[in-house]
C-alpha cells in the first residue's frame, strides 16, 4: 500500500486542478483494497475512490478525508475466449488493445475514453455510440467488506449511470463478452474512431472529456455553441472553440474558474433556450 499525505489532486485528475487531499492510498491488491475501506469505515473517516480522475472536478480546498485510488496495480486483464475480465485499476485503451489483439469487437467505441475500468462501469460510460452497458457481463464488486458479483440488470444501467452511483458499493472488476473479428478490421475501426476524435475534439488540453450529459431532445454542445459561448473565458477556463461540449483547461485554470464557468453556461444555455444542462463531471469537496 503506497500512502501519501496533502498529496495534490491537480497530479491525479485529467482536469489537471485541485487542492490537497489530506490522505492518498493506493492499494495493490483487492486485499489491500478491502482492507484500505475497512480501516477507514472502522476510524469513521470520509473516504473517496477514484480511478483515473477524468471525470472529476475537486475543490481548490481539496479533501479533507482519505482519497484511495483503484490504479493500474489493480489493473489484469484476462482472456477467455470471446470473453474479457479486466480489473477495476485497467484502462479501457488497454483493453481495447488487448480485445484487438485476441481479434475481439465491440469494444472499439472505448479505446479513446481516457478512463479506467472501474469509472467506465461506476457512470456507463460510452462514445460512437457504444456503452459499457452493451458488453459487460459481469461486474464485481465490494459491499460491505465482502466480493459480490452483480448481474448488468442488477446493475441498473442508464445514461451515464448504474446502481453504484447510488450504493456504498466499489467496483473490483468486470467482464464483457465481445465477438470474432478480424483484427485488421478492429485497428482500421478504432484508427477511424481516433481519426473522429482528434479531429473534432480539444485533446491538446486537459479537460474532463464532455462536460455536461446530453439532455433529451438535444445535443449539449450545439446548444452551448448556439448560445454564442465558444470561447468563453473565466479565469483560465474556456469553452472549446473545436467542440462546445467541452469546458478545457486553456491557461492554468484552477478548479474555481471552471466550476464558474459550468455555472455561467447553465444559467445561460437555461436563459435562451429553457433547457437545464446537468454536468457529467462529479464535483468533489466545497465549492
Amino acid at each position: 500500500m503506497i500512502e501519501l499525505f496533502d498529496e495534490p489532486m491537480s497530479k491525479h485528475t485529467t482536469f489537471r486542478t485541485g487542492g490537497n487531499a489530506r490522505r492518498f492510498l493506493i492499494p495493490e491488491s483487492i486485499n489491500e483494497l478491502k482492507e484500505a475501506v475497512r480501516k477507514c469505515c472502522e476510524d469513521k473517516e470520509e473516504y473517496l475512490i477514484i480511478g483515473n480522475g477524468s471525470n472529476l472536478l475537486v475543490s481548490e480546498k481539496g479533501y479533507s478525508g482519505t482519497v484511495i485510488q483503484i490504479s493500474d496495480k489493480i489493473g489484469k486483464i484476462t482472456v477467455s475466449g470471446e470473453e474479457i475480465y479486466a480489473e477495476a485499476g485497467a484502462m479501457l485503451s488497454a483493453v481495447a488493445r488487448t480485445a484487438r489483439d485476441n481479434g475481439l469487437s465491440g469494444f472499439e467505441f472505448a479505446s479513446g475514453i481516457p478512463g479506467s475500468v472501474g469509472g467506465a462501469a461506476f457512470m456507463n460510460a460510452g462514445a460512437y455510440g457504444g456503452e459499457i452497458k452493451n458488453v459487460v457481463t459481469r461486474v464485481d464488486v465490494i459491499v460491505d467488506g465482502e466480493l459480490k458479483s452483480l448481474s448488468p440488470e442488477e446493475m441498473h444501467f442508464d445514461y451515464r449511470h448504474s446502481i453504484v452511483m447510488e450504493k456504498n458499493m466499489i467496483i473490483t472488476g468486470m467482464a464483457v463478452k465481445l465477438e470474432k473479428k478480424n483484427p485488421e478490421e478492429i485497428t482500421a475501426a478504432m484508427t477511424e474512431l481516433n481519426r473522429r476524435r482528434v479531429e473534432k475534439q480539444p485533446l491538446e488540453y486537459p479537460s474532463a472529456g464532455s462536460t455536461f450529459k446530453r439532455p433529451t431532445g438535444y445535443f449539449a454542445g450545439k446548444l452551448i455553441e448556439d448560445s454564442g459561448l465558444a470561447g468563453y473565458r473565466v479565469g483560465g477556463a474556456m469553452v472549446s472553440t473545436k467542440h462546445c461540449g467541452f469546458v478545457i483547461n486553456y491557461d492554468n485554470a484552477n478548479s474555481d474558474d471552471i466550476y464558474r464557468l459550468i455555472t455561467d453556461v447553465k444559467r445561460i444555455v437555461m436563459e435562451k433556450f429553457g433547457v437545464e444542462l446537468e454536468p457529467e463531471v462529479r464535483l468533489i469537496g466545497e465549492f
